[in-house]
């Protein structure tokens, strides 16, 4: 089910995991950017673009998760 960038997205952080690409992506609300992290690594530095097809293609067919999830994350062998 597709996650809504409606009001939510003013007011807390989401977290999203999009095993197809075996990708978790995070927004932050306050710094208002968006962040991803491959299955077995780490977040990275980098900032994903707005119109970033990974980043839109999770929206659409992702799942949205917890924190702590985003936080543990997943290995690749992780289904």
């Amino acid at each position: 089910m597709p996650i809504n960038k409606g009001e939510r997205f003013d007011h807390e952080d989401i977290y999203i995991d999009y095993n197809f690409e075996k990708v978790m992506l995070r927004w932050d609300h306050l710094k208002r950017k968006r962040y991803k992290k491959f299955y077995g690594e780490s977040e990275g530095n980098e900032l994903v673009p707005h119109n970033n097809r990974l980043y839109n293609d999770a929206l659409l067919y992702g799942d949205e998760i917890t924190l702590e999830e985003y936080m543990k994350g997943k290995e690749l062998a992780d289904r």
